[in-house]
């Protein structure tokens, strides 16, 4: 038998068919098959519809009306046709996918079933097991929602399941759990011992996959640690000791091609047996065709699809390029700080979030702004920790651990504001305890809605029949009670043998005067700055919803779920540190004295952008005032723009934002994502004339600046994965909902704040709901398809960072994402990786048959 270390190795490599599942609260989009990510695109998606049941390829009815309304260009998809060895008619091709298709069920396409769960009336051994462990999951899991927590959840999930289980009716024989081994390996290898030990792999992974929701999570919560984790701990090799032991107690297959071991009982169902027996999508009709493909008809499809879209992306961008005037002339520092002549009236960082984009074309239309876009945890991976709140978050992507804790603290000169602020604070906390008391006390509660009945009548009629007039009365709320922000600071200060909490997640406390001037200095070089306005802000972002379960997929991915308001805080703090000032001038950039950074927030959900300016000096409150009017003006054009992707009259923008952000029965609150196909990176100046409807991940870059290609390295390996996984979300929850989706917010269940259920019980749904993807029943809003990434710099030098960078070059290879590069030094040409090292000129000729890069002599946009 295998040794404890080689066992739990094991359990962890099964889990890898499994994507990662982050809690409701902080919720992150991912790619749900990240763990086939080493191998082809139409091969992983084949292996997972044996594993999970899911489909990977759009519905044949989605590929019809992408072609039907041209979003298929139909030369483009007859010429790829023919390239992979089928007839080069695109209707005859939708026939083969639909007859191929229709003998199998429908499994979840968005558009063909609203993702519920069906409870079968003769459930399987698999699906009592399901069944029992997804209870024991959701009462061991939940975070702080019961009003009676599971007993012994401090020994771990495995050793409180061993410990309760007899108390459970459901489970058949309680005692033979309490008598399983202490350590989960030993209990496993118990139960499988009369199994040859090389079937042991392919049954890890089937009872793995068998809850991908929970175990999901159980993965991302074991990776993570955190408060939670550290408190009541779970590992995948407890969980799936459990799990065998319910599974051997209903008599359910341990490993695959095991009988079923109770008398009578029914075959045993799973999600991998959901999946058709045939590939409809490899099938190619050889009379029709000369050369026989390796490609499924459907990755055909929808290479065309992505073609489509990516070459009306890359004309545009390429006709941009030409545009640039690549000779203009550095300003110096000097010069700026001696003049306002050409200086824009404030600069603003956004996150690179596409919704970013719609924003940034209002607020440059109204006046001489200049908007930057950046990941919005604004390069400070910290843990941080709110002035109100009771947790701290890691505020950074979650390809990136944590370095340093921040708290956020009253300043010294507030010491009367933070009464006033704490107080409202304190009151609300009473109220809602109070009310949670009198949920879970049957006789007080009687007495208590008897008197208040009638409150509660209004409020809840208010919040139903006029929510916008709710939001007013929020608004105004807000105003009167001190912000927060107005007397709370982050701190810095680190200190030698601090630490921010204790055990294995412990972290430094503050960053080191050096640790700052390096998050300055990164941000700049990577945005290729000269030169500083008087006003600088950086803007995060968040999103206001009410009663939204998946609130937080639209707060910032790049603060792994979270708002990324804080993070713009640190930053425009450590930028408005003298100390921190004098050392970016030794590194080169030098900082006007009168350029001040300010912190603020942009709420996706209405288009506000609320600045944290409470500290701007006198001397720029003309500045200050300007932009506020500006921004206001901004919101109205974005707000109308969206107003019409929602369906509502573009005049009542404002008006109809606002609504949704305070509708407690709001499906739709914002589109979120939804349309994201696209990752540019450089300079302002090649995307400010377009209009890219909101689909773009923007990050500004100047390749002039960045002779080394370090700036691009870090875009590349950092905000580049993140967006892959966000638009891998979108696509996989569109094209199969009930599998990599969550169905309905109809029919929703949240549980423990850790995920939703469709029905009363059974796995977490892992994915979108259908109304951030679907515009009407039956028709996607989100286009799926996968990211096109353009980068604006020399081909050589994109080729030298895809070389270095393993994870991508993988992603790249595999047909994950594609990337075009548009080379200012080759005659604004687009360039196309292909794969395994290549590269081809979209215009037909290769990299060495043009002329020699042409290095301008400057910098700058």
């Amino acid at each position: 038998m295998p040794p404890e270390t080689t066992l739990r190795e094991r359990v962890e490599d099964a889990a890898e068919a499994v994507g990662a599942v982050w809690p409701l609260h902080s919720f992150v989009t991912a790619n749900p098959l990240a763990g086939y990510e080493d191998r082809p695109f139409h091969e992983a998606v084949e292996t997972a519809a044996e594993t999970l049941g899911g489909d990977g390829y759009p519905s044949v009815d989605t590929f019809r009306r992408a072609l039907e309304t041209d979003r298929i260009d139909s030369d483009v998809l007859s010429a790829r046709l023919v390239d992979h060895g089928y007839a080069p008619d695109p209707e005859a091709s939708l026939d083969r996918l639909a007859e191929a298709r229709s003998d199998a069920e429908p499994r979840g396409v968005a558009g063909e079933s609203d993702g519920s769960a069906v409870a079968s009336s003769d459930p399987s051994p698999m699906d009592r097991v399901d069944a029992v462990a997804s209870k024991w999951l959701a009462a061991f899991l939940e975070q702080g929602t019961a009003a009676w927590s599971m007993p012994n959840r401090d020994r771990g999930f495995y050793e409180a399941f061993r410990a309760v289980a007899r108390y459970d009716a459901d489970v058949p024989d309680g005692d033979a759990i309490a008598a399983l081994p202490a350590d989960p390996a030993d209990a496993i290898r118990a139960l499988l011992a009369d199994h040859p030990p090389d079937r042991w792999a392919a049954g890890f992974e089937r009872h793995l996959a068998s809850l991908p929701g929970w175990t999901g999570l159980i993965k991302r919560r074991a990776a993570d640690g955190g408060d939670w984790q550290s408190a009541y701990p779970i590992t995948l090799t407890g969980y799936l000791a459990a799990r065998l032991a319910l599974a051997a107690q209903f008599g359910a297959p341990l490993v695959p091609d095991d009988p079923p071991a109770t008398a009578g009982a029914d075959t045993e169902s799973t999600t991998s047996d959901d999946a058709p027996d045939i590939d409809p999508d490899a099938i190619a009709d050889d009379a029709d065709s000369s050369v026989e493909s390796d490609v499924p008809l459907a990755e055909v499809w929808l290479r065309a699809w992505e073609a489509t879209y990516r070459e009306s992306l890359v004309d545009a961008l390429s006709d941009a390029s030409a545009s640039l005037d690549a000779s203009a002339t550095d300003v110096e520092a000097s010069d700026v700080e001696a003049s306002d002549e050409g200086r824009p009236a404030a600069q603003l960082v956004f996150c690179i979030d596409t919704r970013s984009e719609i924003i940034r074309r209002h607020i440059e239309s109204t006046g001489a702004y200049e908007t930057h876009g950046y990941a919005g945890f604004f390069g400070v991976p910290m843990r941080y920790d709110g002035h109100d709140s009771a947790v701290t978050v890691d505020a950074c992507p979650p390809i990136v651990d944590a370095c340093h804790h921040v708290a956020e603290r009253p300043a010294a000169a507030a010491d009367a504001e933070p009464t006033a602020h704490d107080r409202w604070h304190d009151a609300v906390e009473a109220a809602e305890s109070i009310v949670e008391s009198l949920e879970s006390n049957a006789a007080a509660a009687f007495s208590y809605v008897e008197s208040t009945g009638v409150g509660y009548g209004v409020a809840l009629a208010a919040r139903t029949l006029l929510p916008a007039r709710v939001y007013d009365l929020a608004s105004a709320v807000d105003e009167r009670v001190p912000d927060v922000h107005a007397f709370c600071t982050p701190t810095f200060d680190a200190e030698s043998d601090a630490v921010a909490d204790g055990g294995s997640d412990a972290l430094p406390a503050g960053l080191t005067l050096e640790e700052r001037v390096e998050y300055a200095a990164a941000a700049f070089e990577l945005m290729g700055w000269d030169d500083f306005a008087r006003l600088v802000v950086f803007a995060g972002h968040a999103s206001h919803t009410t009663n939204n379960p998946f609130g937080s997929s639209l707060d910032c991915g790049a603060c792994a779920g979270n708002p990324g308001g804080p993070s713009a805080r640190v930053l425009a703090a450590i930028c408005n540190d003298d100390a921190v000032r004098a050392r970016l001038h030794d590194r080169g950039i030098d900082v006007p004295a009168d350029t001040v950074f300010v912190a603020g927030e942009h709420d996706t959900t209405t288009d506000t952008v609320e600045l944290y300016a409470d500290d701007v000096p006198e001397t720029h409150a003309d500045d200050l005032a300007a932009l506020r009017a500006d921004l206001e003006t901004a919101r109205a054009g974005a707000t109308a723009e969206r107003a019409a992707d929602l369906g509502v009259e573009t005049d009542a923008g404002v008006r109809e934002t606002e609504r949704r952000a305070a509708d407690w029965a709001e499906t739709r609150p914002e589109w979120g994502l939804a349309g994201n196909a696209a990752f540019v990176v450089g300079p302002r100046g090649l995307t400010d004339d377009l209009d890219l409807d909101g689909r773009s991940f923007l990050h500004s870059y100047d390749w002039r600046a960045d002779p080394d290609g370090d700036a691009l390295e870090a875009i590349v390996s950092g905000p580049m994965v993140v967006t892959q996984w966000i638009n891998a979300q979108y696509y996989f929850a569109t094209v199969d909902n009930a599998v990599f989706g969550s169905g309905s917010k109809v029919t929703q269940n949240p549980v423990g704040n850790v995920g939703v259920y469709q029905g009363n019980g059974g796995d977490l749904m892992g994915g979108l709901p259908l109304q951030s993807l679907e515009a009407t029943d039956g028709e996607p809003y989100h286009q799926p398809i996968r990211l096109s990434a353009v980068v604006h710099a020399p081909v050589d030098r994109v080729e030298a960072v895809c070389a270095s960078v393993e994870t991508v070059r993988t992603l790249l290879d595999n047909g994950w994402l594609s990337l075009t590069v548009v080379d200012p030094t080759r005659e604004h040409r687009a360039f196309r990786y292909a794969g395994t090292g290549e590269w081809v000129a979209v215009d037909g000729r290769s990299p060495v048959e043009l002329d020699p890069p042409v290095e301008p002599a400057t910098a700058g946009e």
